[in-house]
């Protein structure tokens, strides 16, 4: 079995002691597999006392402000451009209309827009922002937001072939920020559904990110084609060896009739899950497993319209998750905070059946119907320029 590149390390020195009870205040998985790393990255250990105390303290932020009525996720989810280099089969965020093909209805956020979003979330809150798109890096200086924010962690998402010489150099003082480069399995399967290519070019930047210090990992978009692929213990060792200690494993979810996404057996993801959770019990060897929405259960169903998370579209629209394309804000027009306290969110919050998944990897798509009917009541619109959601019709799709 190839060894992990973040050994166990079984004497912890003192700022590692410090680290490990700071981290396990986070997620108790937390210290076995970052104290490693921090050990043979020193320079990052200041950050991590850093976003610690940080964490503590948005923790205490967002239950003074539920005290208040209001729920502030802590990670907000940051669509940041609708530019993409690739054209993959079944991209999630072409089909709700986020970004390749949309009409350019609204003038998109620029990188002043996205520092007064992160800074308006950080004051109420927020500790974590994703950092996905399109492409992240089709948007020119974006590294250099995480900069203006060390206190705030950032989880980028990058297919890994727009990184500019610029971007690595950036990112060599981003003490704050770890970037996961998208892989679908082997060569074979990634080249299939991201083009000839990418599967080297993704491997290329994972090398170059990891000898600059930053902190890597995987995301994999799991899929009838590729289950069977992760489900081996082995392969998840093998390129994690190369990645780095963190891998998201995302199921890939169907937008409609027509979609072409073949849905994965029961008795595969059931399987892949078990595999999983190996993988994350590992005494040695373990790695830092995200499955979604398979984790989603341990918080109670979805994690959605700001129980988690939340998520900003291209060109500022507030919805409840990036699957789901359907706003009654924008901060172009609105406050972070006004966006969260929408009417919207709590309304999916307090409706129980609504983040149920049915055995669907969505609950907003499961219930699909009932979510809409009731985005038209309160007069929501769809985002990327479709308009208003049209009540009637969506009534009849709620009961049919």
């Amino acid at each position: 079995m190839p060894e992990l590149a973040v050994p166990r390390t079984k004497r912890p020195s003192r700022h590692a002691s410090g680290i490990e009870r700071l981290l396990e205040d986070v997620d108790p998985n937390l210290p076995r597999i970052f104290v490693p790393w921090a050990i043979q990255h020193p320079r990052h250990l200041p950050a991590f006392f850093r976003l610690a105390r940080a964490h503590r303290q948005t923790c205490r932020m967002r239950d003074e402000a539920l005290e208040r009525g209001m729920q502030v996720p802590p990670f907000l989810v940051l669509s940041v451009t609708s530019r993409c280099n690739l054209r993959c089969t079944g991209c999630f965020a072409s089909a709700v209309g986020i970004t390749i093909g949309a009409p350019a209805a609204k003038k998109p956020l620029g990188l002043a827009d996205w520092q007064r979003v992160i800074g308006e979330a950080s004051e109420a809150g927020v500790m974590g922002f994703i950092i996905a798109g399109g492409e992240p890096f089709m948007l020119p200086g974006i590294a250099t937001l995480f900069q203006q924010f060390p206190d705030r962690m950032f989880l980028v998402f990058t297919n890994g072939t727009a990184l500019r010489d610029r971007d690595y150099e950036t990112l060599k003082s981003c003490r704050n920020t770890a970037v996961v480069v998208s892989l679908e399995g082997d060569r074979e399967l990634t080249d299939e559904r991201r083009g000839s290519g990418v599967y080297e070019s993704a491997l290329r930047s994972l090398d170059r990110l990891r000898k600059a210090g930053v902190l890597t990992g995987l995301s994999v978009t799991v899929a009838a084609a590729n289950i069977d692929y992760w489900t081996d213990e082995k392969k998840i060792d093998a390129l994690m060896a190369r990645s780095g200690p963190l891998a998201f494993f995302i199921e890939q979810i169907p937008t409609g009739e027509g979609d072409g996404i073949v849905a994965i057996p029961e008795e595969k993801r059931s399987r892949f899950r078990e595999t999983v959770l190996r993988v994350r019990s590992r005494e040695t060897g373990a790695a830092y497993l995200v499955h979604s929405p398979a984790d989603e259960e341990f918080f109670g169903g979805c994690v959605s319209a700001g129980r988690g998370f939340a998520h900003v579209t291209p060109t500022g629209d507030v919805t409840a998750c990036p699957f789901s394309a359907l706003a009654t804000h924008n901060v172009s027009t609105s406050t972070v905070s006004e966006a969260l306290a929408g009417s919207f969110f709590t309304m999916i919050r307090d409706n129980g059946p609504m983040l149920a998944t049915h055995d669907h990897p969505c609950a907003l798509s499961a219930n699909a119907g009932t979510l809409e009917s009731m985005a038209a009541s309160l007069g929501a619109y769809r985002t990327g320029g479709a308009g208003p959601v049209p009540e009637r019709k969506l009534v009849e799709l709620a009961v049919g």
